[in-house]
């Protein structure tokens, strides 16, 4: 409000929203908390009355004033960063997510805006406001848009997988695609493997299904094929969770040796287990400059999911996502989605993402983007190098940089001191099943065009200081 009366108010929301002051539960007296802000009993009492009148407390006469039954949500303007939080596989995304426009976001997992196809993007917005009615208010289909669906069964019968359009179910968003995996083949305390180091929100998934998360190793040709067919006879997981292409987050291109060994191991536990399915995330497959092996291929979609969405090469605010899966499990899916979300994504978004892929200009726009991240990713490099953070290898394409700490330093503790600076890092163990990757850190460079981030990175670097972190082999 930018007045004292407003600061009050603002305080007092603060409290509620933290919970430390709760529903039913009584404000401090006006002459106490005239002191506390050091401010005039009538300025605290102009705000108590107006948060009053706004039914946010409520005076009881003779008695004073006390938290409603029901605490408001706080504004994110309101709101301060939340250094205090636990660094787990939500921290980032909350930091990112909810960063005000002054926020700078190296961490974070997605392209500015500006180098996204939004020119494309505003054409396929004109010429939807000229689409038929029903377009514009129906539900869609229960597998989602056919002329999107067909789109991609091409792109699948490019890479050698024979997949009809009825074999792709479209989704909101890459994230729904697993949930919807995961309600159809995960019961609480299945066994899932994932990369170790991995996705954060895979892990954020499976807790939320109740499931068990092992991490496999993941070195620079893939997860390491031995201990995994070990992990599959110990733990007898239900899924296995995985990036092929510019993996997630260390940047490195699954080789068709480890590919080979992966589906090896998981056949033969399949002839004892009959119940094993890999499920692999092909979100980053337009940032390859040549395509790499994927699992799906060499499956040909029978022990193998593929999932993908467009949100990093198109837009994430249309969202859009898909699933590709034996005819069979196709069916159950789409069960789901209807029961879960009443049909596919919207016909609109769908409508969008379709227009967009077939613009003249999305080929050339991608040609671009690969050339300008591959400049990008140098030079960044380079002034990382400068701080003492070593990428841990040079990605053939996409936008992450893992970079290993010099000198024993605590990634989350870096990430702490940057937070107090308004800059969102991704320290390692948010990635790592098994906290092993505290002496790391992933880079959007993207995302560090700012030269305050180098700045701001220098500083934390010197508050952490020199720890006893151990740098894991990978």
């Amino acid at each position: 409000m930018g007045t004292r009366t407003g600061d009050v108010m603002d305080a007092i929301r603060r409290r509620m929203a933290s919970r430390a002051l709760s529903p039913g539960e009584k404000l401090p007296s006006i002459r106490s908390f005239a002191t506390t802000m050091g401010v005039s009993p009538s300025t605290v009492v102009e705000a108590y009355d107006r948060l009053a009148a706004e039914g946010v407390i409520r005076s009881r006469p003779g008695s004073g004033f006390y938290v409603s039954g029901a605490v408001p949500p706080l504004a994110l303007a309101e709101a301060e960063p939340r250094l205090d939080r636990a660094i787990d596989p939500f921290w980032v995304s909350r930091q990112s997510l909810d960063a005000g426009p002054d926020m700078l976001k190296p961490g974070c997992g997605w392209l500015p805006a500006d180098w996204m196809p939004n020119a494309a993007i505003r054409r396929a917005i004109r010429h939807l406001a000229h689409a038929d009615d029903g377009l514009l208010a129906d539900y869609g289909g229960t597998r989602g848009s056919l002329p999107l669906r067909r789109l991609l069964a091409r792109r699948f019968a490019d890479e050698g997988i024979a997949a009809a359009a009825d074999q792709i179910l479209l989704t909101n968003s890459g994230t729904q695609a697993i949930d919807l995996i995961c309600r159809f083949l995960l019961r609480p305390g299945d066994t899932v493997l994932v990369d170790d180091p991995c996705y954060f929100n895979f892990q954020a998934l499976l807790r939320a299904h109740q499931a068990r998360a092992v991490g496999v190793p993941y070195g620079r040709t893939g997860p390491d094929a031995a201990l995994f067919a070990r992990l599959l006879s110990a733990h007898r997981p239900r899924l296995y969770i995985t990036n092929s292409a510019l993996h997630n987050p260390t940047g490195a291109t699954l080789s068709p040796q480890t590919a080979h060994q992966i589906l090896c191991a998981a056949a033969a536990h399949d002839l004892t287990a009959h119940d094993f399915t890999i499920v692999e995330d092909d979100i980053f497959a337009d940032f390859e400059p040549e395509p790499s092996p994927r699992l799906a291929t060499l499956d040909g979609l029978d022990r193998v999911i593929r999932i993908g969405s467009f949100s990093k090469t198109l837009s994430a605010s249309i969202r859009c996502g898909y699933i590709a899966a034996r005819p069979d499990w196709v069916e159950a899916l789409v069960d789901l989605q209807v029961a879960t979300n009443f049909g596919g994504p919207s016909p609109v978004a769908a409508e969008l993402v379709h227009a967009t892929l077939n613009d003249g200009s999305y080929r050339k726009h991608l040609d671009g983007l690969r050339r300008r991240l591959a400049r990008v990713r140098r030079e960044t490099a380079a002034r990382l190098e400068a701080l003492g953070l070593r990428p841990w290898l040079m990605p053939r394409g996409g936008f992450y940089l893992w970079c290993s700490l010099p000198d024993g330093r605590d990634a989350a503790e870096v990430a702490r001191a940057a937070l107090r600076e308004s800059v969102v890092l991704a320290p390692g163990d948010v990635f790592s099943v098994s906290r092993s990757a505290s002496g790391y850190m992933r880079f959007n460079v993207a995302q560090m065009g700012d030269p305050r981030i180098f700045d701001v990175l220098a500083r934390a670097m010197k508050a952490s200081g020199p720890g006893t972190v151990s740098q894991p082999s990978r």
